[in-house]
């Protein structure tokens, strides 16, 4: 497996690269902002991206979508709860962050226990809601891409429409904590963790 993380967009938002040793295919989590960025990275990386996988349908999470899909065709794919805030851009709040208005037809609306077969690669798609309702987390291998549910030490805003705090807890405990304690915990903001670091430590969870 080749993984890649960087920092896109002035919200900080963390994109993964997630690509195949065997076929050069890759998949793009969370594409939020600098496409040339990215693509600059795949290119580096001798990867093609094939398709991309959102943890969730806010627009610092998807201003990059576009771009993908207009240069290589990449097919999308949501969580089936998010697809109207991803066609929406007043529910996705594409104008306010990202200057423009995204609305975006996913190709694929996914379900909890979906697995997502590219390259050899396994994606595990776990329906995570709490952030909103749609939010997804996503394994493969040793590592866990949280998006905005699970943080370092901390969790994912609730306050907007479709979230829920006692819905991201639960999701936390019940969904994201039943795994390994040394799976990498990779999130939609900041540094990364271990489930047993947030386990003992992040005081939202204690």
């Amino acid at each position: 497996m080749i993984f890649e993380a960087m920092t896109v967009g002035s919200y900080l938002s963390n994109c993964y690269i997630v690509g195949s040793d065997e076929t050069k295919e890759a998949a793009i989590i969370d594409p939020g902002a600098q496409f040339e960025k990215i693509d600059n990275k795949l290119k580096e990386l001798g990867l093609i991206p094939k398709i991309i996988i959102l943890t969730h349908a806010h627009g610092d999470h998807i201003g990059a979508v576009k771009n993908f899909i207009e240069m290589y065709s990449t097919k999308v794919y949501i969580h089936e709860d998010d697809t109207e805030m991803l066609k929406d851009p007043e529910k996705n709040f594409s104008k306010g962050i990202t200057g423009k208005s995204i609305s975006i037809i996913p190709d694929v609306e996914l379900k909890d226990g979906d697995v997502i077969d590219l390259g050899g690669l396994k994606f595990e798609i776990i329906h995570t809601p709490g952030h909103t309702r749609g939010g997804i987390c996503i394994k493969v291998e040793n590592i866990m891409m949280t998006g905005d549910t699970l943080f370092n030490r901390s969790i994912g805003r609730t306050d907007f429409p479709g979230g829920s705090f006692d819905d991201i807890i639960t999701s936390i405990r019940e969904k994201i904590f039943k795994y390994d304690d040394e799976t990498v915990v990779y999130p939609g903001h900041n540094s990364p963790s271990t489930i047993k670091s947030e386990k003992m430590g992040n005081p939202f969870l204690r």
